[in-house]
């Protein structure tokens, strides 16, 4: 043994151990944590009905909103000839 250090072997053995069984705690909390963060599956489900509201609105915009919805309302009372009016709405003969 070097002059000054007093630490025997069953001491050494001691804190190897310990920062062995500390080492194996925090690999253990990292893994869950990896785990938590990586659910990205379990994230969705548990949002379902808000992404696929975001979903049906953001493909609504996408197709054109209500501005492609107008146009193509707008369109079939122009076709044909007119057989009957409710309020605004009106029955068109296209045959």
């Amino acid at each position: 043994m070097a002059e000054g250090n007093s630490r025997t072997p069953d001491e050494v053995k001691r804190d190897i151990e310990s920062e062995r069984e500390e080492l194996a705690r925090a690999v253990d909390r990292l893994r869950a944590g990896i785990g938590e963060a990586t659910d990205v599956a379990g994230k969705l489900r548990a949002k379902l009905p808000v992404v696929a509201a975001g979903a049906l609105g953001v493909g609504f915009f996408v197709a054109g909103g209500i501005g492609a919805t107008m146009r193509l309302l707008a369109r079939r009372s122009r076709e044909g000839d007119p057989t009957a009016r409710v309020g605004r709405f009106t029955l068109v003969d296209r045959g």
